[in-house]
């Protein structure tokens, strides 16, 4: 049987004529403060689509279409552990009919468990924490199968954090990997509504005494908090002994709470259903073109929706999904097992990638560098061909003599689709994949509040710097900032607050109706909070951000004045502070203003010998750019990081010190002395710079140990 999505999908995937616009504007609908509204090109008059196929409008309906479609295709896989040879085997793999049987008997394990609980009548949520797996897609569709909704536990959250989510999303199960359970066993006198916890590795083996199993152990810990722990395996059976039949969800329902990552307070819950799941899924497949035969290499985290949403539409189309080992160092070994053909990552990843083949290519010496960096030339020239007819990054003999060869020792030669999301990817390296890979390697944007998507670059878009035009599910447009000086009228290309309309738009923050309205504009746009600007050819570009929050390249926000009121309130020789983090980088950087006398006192501790006067200011600016000097600093700012609760990203890993480097004079402090970002960030550009490259250096000079 043939899927209709996926042949919609092939048909939309087709570019639009070259030359021809990307996304259009749609006549009549510009207002007072905000540009016309833009849909994809296929979408001008149809406006955004809800699904690919009227017959599908669940994620339940979704994973059973495709599962009674190609019962006997492979799903879902992943490498067993040898403990004793400690090596990782092959791939082992179950089926799309042996994990629609598993999601079932668990889905009615869940609900029987929810009754013994007395947790009946509503729909409920269930935890889930673990890292990707198949166990977390069998206990995600086993809960759509029961109108159940998952919750994710993000892998690197604290206690406190977890402790909250359970609470606030009122969890009575959490399914964990073994080595939560202590710390959920941990938090459990103050998570009232937690009843049982489902472990998703073994809890017994053969042969074992009565009592000295994990299953017992953990067991007579958890009674003394009125908790159960059961194996996922022994939910599966009790679903299977007394099996009832499936309790679908409406397109309304929710489908999972996914919370934010809470750097700038406590973590909101963003409320999707499954009709945001749909629409996003259709979305997906519209960019990537996913089919059948296509390979997956899932080790993105799962509790993000950008992967979320690529699994479903991988198993809409009915493709297989192997999962990494859990080692991202030797994530190649995977990727060398599988031979992937989808890849989509974020720009931390391709940023190892692209510098892993440069090493072994274009900075080589001898023939091989020379063959490697003419190859390279040559190709990137072909993309940058200003006649778009001509312009490619394919070539008949490099290709095949030096790009698959190349593409084969990182496992990836069978990659015909790259996306990068989740922050910016540097335009030079995007190139450089694409000469590398000969397919194609796209960027795109999104939010958890839309389903992970809103943009692409599509097919044959060879642009660098975009990311490309409106997904078929979404529509977008352009309101004025006028305080940040951003106008739709700009010229050459329209400005502004990017506002998203559409059916992968989230519904509301969970029990946070505050949030929720701030969120959205009176006529029901999505506020996205990042500024945009669209070229000619209706691609869109983010540019600035409306609050000053930051988001690294490893796609974590970071509050820079919270970073910056911590270390101020601590470090009383630090006068002034300006934390900075590039979307193109994995850490922050910093400019300090000193407090004269104070930090006097820090040099005599850190030089030794005679103290510099804090009169002196010249002897004072001319000490603070010893490297001694800088390093004590970012040794003192970790210390106060640490007693903080800082995430390691969020410490700052360079610094220069100045006397007084903002001020209302120099026009980086308003009149009420608050600090003006976007002009800081610019005036201080050579030292940022400066900063990210010591960092690399130290980076680099740390591997080599």
């Amino acid at each position: 049987m043939s899927c209709l999505a996926t042949a919609e999908a092939a048909k939309i995937y087709a570019p639009p004529p070259v030359g021809a616009p990307h996304s259009v504007s749609v006549a009549g609908t510009e207002t007072p403060g905000r540009s016309p509204v833009y849909r994809h090109w296929r979408q001008k008059d149809a406006g955004p689509i809800h699904t690919l196929d009227p017959a599908v409008t669940t994620i339940h309906e979704l994973f059973e279409q495709t599962a009674n479609r190609v019962p006997g295709k492979r799903c879902l896989g992943q490498r067993p552990y040898d403990a004793a040879s400690k090596t990782w085997g092959p791939y082992l793999w179950e089926t799309y009919a042996q994990v629609q049987k598993r999601r079932a008997d668990f889905g009615v394990g869940l609900v029987a468990l929810h009754e013994q609980a007395g947790a009946t009548g509503v729909q409920h949520g269930v935890g889930l924490w673990c890292q990707n797996r198949p166990d977390w897609q069998i206990v995600d569709l086993a809960c759509v199968s029961q109108s159940l909704f998952s919750v994710s536990i993000y892998d690197t959250l604290g206690p406190d954090t977890t402790e909250y989510i359970i609470n606030h999303a009122t969890l009575t199960c959490v399914c964990a990997s073994l080595s939560h359970i202590p710390t959920l066993l941990k938090i459990a006198p103050r998570c009232p509504t937690l009843k049982f916890i489902i472990s998703l590795d073994p809890l017994s083996t053969p042969n074992e005494l009565p009592g000295t199993s994990k299953q017992d152990l953990l067991n007579a810990i958890a009674a003394h908090h009125g908790i159960q722990i059961h194996s996922i395996h022994d939910v599966e059976a009790l679903g299977s002994a007394s099996p009832r039949p499936y309790h679908p969800p409406q397109p309304t329902d929710i489908v999972t709470i996914n919370y934010t990552s809470g750097t700038t307070g406590t973590p909101k819950g963003v409320v999707l259903t499954h009709a945001n799941a749909v629409a996003g899924a259709s979305a997906a497949l519209s960019f990537t073109r996913a089919a059948s035969n296509d390979v997956l290499c899932s080790y993105l985290p799962l509790a993000h929706i950008y992967e979320r949403v690529t699994e479903h539409s991988c198993l809409w189309s009915g493709a297989s999904i192997g999962y990494f080992h859990g080692d991202m160092l030797s994530l190649v070994d995977d990727f060398k097992l599988l031979k992937p053909t989808t890849f989509v990552s974020v720009p931390r990843l391709y940023n190892r990638i692209g510098g892993a083949i440069k090493a072994q290519t274009v900075e080589q010496t001898g023939v091989r560098g020379v063959v490697s960096r003419h190859v390279v030339k040559s190709k990137l020239a072909n993309v940058a061909d200003p006649d778009p007819v001509r312009a490619t990054n394919r070539h008949t003999l490099y290709d095949r003599i030096w790009a698959r060869n190349v593409s084969s020792a990182v496992g990836l030669e069978r990659a015909r689709f790259m996306m990068s999301g989740s922050a910016p990817l540097d335009p030079s390296l995007q190139n450089f994949l694409r000469v590398v890979f000969c397919n194609e390697v796209a960027q795109g944007y999104g939010l958890t509040e839309s389903y992970a998507v809103a943009t692409a670059q599509l097919a044959g878009d060879l642009g660098v710097g975009q990311c490309g035009a409106p997904s078929i599910a979404s529509e977008i447009c352009l309101m004025d900032v006028p305080e940040m000086e951003y106008y739709h009228t700009d010229k050459p290309n329209p400005r502004g607050e990017l506002l998203l309309r559409g059916p992968t738009v989230f519904t509301r923050y969970y029990k946070n109706e505050t949030d929720t309205k701030k969120a959205f504009t009176e006529d029901g746009w999505f506020r996205t909070g990042d500024i945009a600007e669209v070229d000619s050819l209706g691609r869109f570009r983010i540019v600035d951000r409306i609050k000053n929050v930051l988001k690294l390249a490893q796609g974590e926000y970071i509050s820079p004045e919270r970073i910056e009121n911590v270390y101020l309130g601590n470090l009383p020789w630090l006068a002034q502070a300006y934390v900075h983090g590039d979307s193109t980088q994995a850490s922050l950087v910093g400019v300090f203003g000193i407090q004269a006398d104070m930090f006097a006192g820090f040099l005599g501790k850190v030089l030794g010998g005679g103290q510099v006067s804090g009169r002196d200011v010249r002897a004072l600016e001319a000490a603070a750019q010893e490297e001694k000097v800088r390093r004590a600093v970012v040794r003192e700012l970790a210390k106060v990081g640490r007693k903080a609760g800082f995430n390691s990203f969020e410490n700052v890993k360079a610094v220069r010190l100045l006397v007084e480097p903002f001020t209302i004079e120099n026009e980086l402090l308003t009149p009420t002395l608050k600090l003006k970002r976007p002009q800081t960030a610019k005036r201080y550009r050579g030292l940022i710079d400066e900063m990210y490259a010591e960092v690399a250096r130290e980076s680099t000079s740390k591997a080599k140990l």
